[in-house]
């Protein structure tokens, strides 16, 4: 008996399709159809291939955008994650200190971007911020305007402060997930806390981790607002990252097709190195399984 297909069912469809298209496909055909020109103005644009993508592969400058870049990723990724499990870890798993805890760790992520940055630019500032007043008391000489090792640092803890509650809550989610019947057995079998961990807690947060990891090398990738906010890429270029490199060439320089092929290789390069990661942590989660 042959089942009646009912195509209606598109039509429920259609209204997200059509709001896809017009937020990301639509920007991105654009951002591509730049890329490939040349203008001088008048709204005249001559075709120009390839030779935008060219020049910026060759550009020593983006690849020390592009190395700054991945050593943020990096040192977020292995202080974050670690932090954000044992802060996990260690948290109430019932009754109202659960709740405030939960309450405390999310507020970090109701703080907008740019308030983030204006808050830890005045807050490490030495005349009139705590943390940089006190620095400067103890006689640490801190100040990440001219210290390029200060304004890493103060970016790095920034984004620390910000975004561990993330990895905290999505660890915390997979903690509660576990049945207590896996307590009670390595109670009996008088199993170390270390082995809980490693053969029971660890392998049921694999998956909200690979999520967490995934989310966070994608945002601190990506990061802009905060470091332009507090740094402005300076001293210098020491803070510098892609994103900023980025809108200085298309919003300072006004450099539409550099930009344009730019923002495609940015993209091509967070899309590739996610692939990677997601592959990598699905191959380990399967020989965990």
């Amino acid at each position: 008996m042959n089942k009646t297909l009912n195509q209606k069912a598109w039509f429920l469809v259609l209204p997200v399709l059509v709001l896809v298209a017009f937020s990301a496909v639509i920007p991105l055909m654009t951002v591509v159809n730049y890329s490939v020109q040349d203008t001088f103005g008048n709204n005249q644009y001559f075709w120009a291939g390839l030779e935008w993508f060219g020049e910026l592969l060759e550009d020593d400058r983006i690849w020390g955008a592009l190395w700054r870049q991945l050593m943020f990723s990096a040192i977020i990724l292995c202080i974050q994650v670690p932090l954000g499990v044992f802060v996990a870890l260690n948290m109430p798993k019932k009754g109202f200190w659960a709740s405030f805890c939960l309450v405390v760790m999310s507020l970090p992520l109701l703080v907008p971007w740019n308030v983030v940055g204006t808050i830890w630019q005045i807050f490490g500032r030495v005349d009139i911020g705590l943390l940089g007043y006190t620095l400067s008391s103890l006689g640490i000489d801190y100040n990440y305007t001219s210290d390029p090792v200060a304004a890493w640092i103060t970016i790095i803890v920034m984004d620390v402060w910000h975004w561990t509650s993330l990895v905290a809550l999505l660890a915390y989610a997979g903690l509660q997930s576990i049945p207590d019947a896996y307590y009670q057995a390595a109670k009996i079998d008088q199993a170390s806390r270390w082995n809980i961990f490693r053969y029971i807690e660890l392998p049921k947060m694999m998956g909200v981790l690979m999520i967490a990891i995934l989310l966070r090398f994608m945002d601190s990738f990506m990061i802009y607002t905060e470091p332009f906010v507090v740094t402005g890429g300076g001293p210098g270029n020491s803070t510098t990252l892609l994103s900023i490199d980025l809108v200085k060439l298309a919003l300072g320089q006004f450099d539409l097709g550099p930009a344009a092929a730019f923002s495609i290789m940015y993209y091509l390069v967070i899309l590739t190195i996610s692939y990677v990661f997601y592959t990598v942590m699905t191959n380990m989660d399967k020989k965990e399984g």
